[in-house]
């Protein structure tokens, strides 16, 4: 195992950039992803994820800025001089070669003899050690994948790039090669780099997550961490899904922001807004679907004291087996997303039926007004 705490292997970007003439795929970027971390750049196509891993690789020639692993400057040294290793979606497998050959390839071609010992280790970690004599094209798309990394791996490499590596799986396999890389990347304790367009891949997979946009990183952390608590709208839509009320800004209660919306108040800790709170301020206030109660206008007086409350009709239901997902017409938001656990259904909450919304002020985020509270969110193809 690598020394998690040691920087010698810390791939450092700074002031890292890339044009293609007038366009400008990479802003200019500061990234240290640490030594022995499962790292992941997230974004829809085009926001400059896979252009930043090929400049990591050496594979794209950055307009400005240096590459740096530990301390030793990469900038201008080509892709095989590189400790680096890449994974792509297309497995890139010699047919010809059995699977065995296959991970033996970088070995053999260091001049290496003795690769049987190294190889069958490798083999096992990716849980392949009954399929050594077998062909690529004998092997399920996750099996062809895990010889990818096998190979990519055995020459010891500081640092692993993963470019979509799972984007060719179905769902089901998708999930389990995600369980799988996280628990090879564990044991051997290697920088992993991984870029995707899936945020539930990412967020599954990931200690931390670069969401990118427009060729810039909106924000850095851990999984929980975006998710209960972004910046941003993009960040907020594209990760899961989020509602937002417009609100203005009342009073300060302690450390809570007291907000006015459609005429009722909604209570935001302070800690939570990245806006800007003076008296008379906009404030988009954003809760998660999932963190919402939602009950029968009858029962209103049974919801707790000290929650945020806001009314209004439910519009639309879908039963998703899990759980139900209402759309509920409100004054202060028109299309509000609510997802209740299928516990004990309440056969009155039907479209059509008036309702209260309520959840815990601990769970409300607040971002500038001034966004697009439609940035990120995902198209309909």
């Amino acid at each position: 195992m690598t020394n998690k705490t040691d920087p010698s292997g810390d791939v450092r970007l700074t002031g890292i950039a890339k044009s293609y003439g007038a366009f400008t795929a990479v802003h200019p970027l500061d990234l240290t992803v640490p030594q022995g971390s499962f790292f992941a750049l997230l974004g829809a196509s085009g926001c400059g994820k896979t252009t930043t891993l090929r400049m990591i690789a050496g594979l794209e020639e950055p307009s400005a800025g240096t590459v740096f692993l530990g301390d030793q400057d990469v900038t201008a040294l080509p892709p095989y001089k590189r400790p680096v290793n890449t994974v792509f979606q297309s497995y890139a497998l010699f047919p010809h070669l059995d699977i065995f050959e296959n991970v033996a390839f970088g070995l053999r071609r260091r001049g290496l003899k003795s690769v049987k010992k190294q190889v069958d280790e490798m083999l096992d970690l990716v849980q392949l050690g009954e399929q050594a004599r077998k062909k690529p094209h004998q092997l399920s798309g996750g099996q062809q994948q895990r010889v990818a990394v096998a190979r990519a791996l055995i020459n010891h490499p500081k640092v692993l790039l993963l470019d979509e590596p799972l984007g060719a799986l179905d769902l089901k396999l998708r999930r389990q090669m995600q369980l799988e890389l996280k628990r090879i990347q564990t044991e051997v304790g290697i920088t992993f780099i991984h870029v995707t367009h899936d945020q539930e891949e990412a967020m599954t997979m990931a200690d931390t997550v670069a969401v990118m946009n427009g060729g810039r990183v909106e924000q850095l952390g851990a999984p929980t961490d975006l998710y209960e608590n972004p910046r941003t709208t993009f960040v907020a839509n594209f990760l899961g899904t989020s509602n937002f009320i417009e609100a203005e800004v009342d009073s300060k209660s302690g450390e809570d922001i007291v907000l006015k919306a459609g005429g009722g108040k909604l209570v935001l800790p302070g800690a939570r807004c990245s806006a800007p709170t003076s008296t008379g301020g906009r404030v988009l206030v954003g809760v998660r679907p999932e963190k919402i109660s939602l009950s029968h206008a009858d029962d209103a007086g049974e919801i707790p004291e000290g929650r945020n409350r806001i009314t209004g009709r439910i519009a639309d239901s879908s039963f998703i087996g899990v759980s139900t997902q209402y759309v509920v017409d409100s004054p202060v938001c028109s299309d509000f997303e609510v997802y209740a656990q299928n516990i004990d259904r309440d056969p009155r909450l039907v479209p059509g039926a008036e309702v209260v919304l309520h959840w815990n002020p601990a769970h409300t985020f607040g971002l500038d007004a001034a966004q697009d509270a439609d940035a990120g969110v995902e198209e309909a193809v």
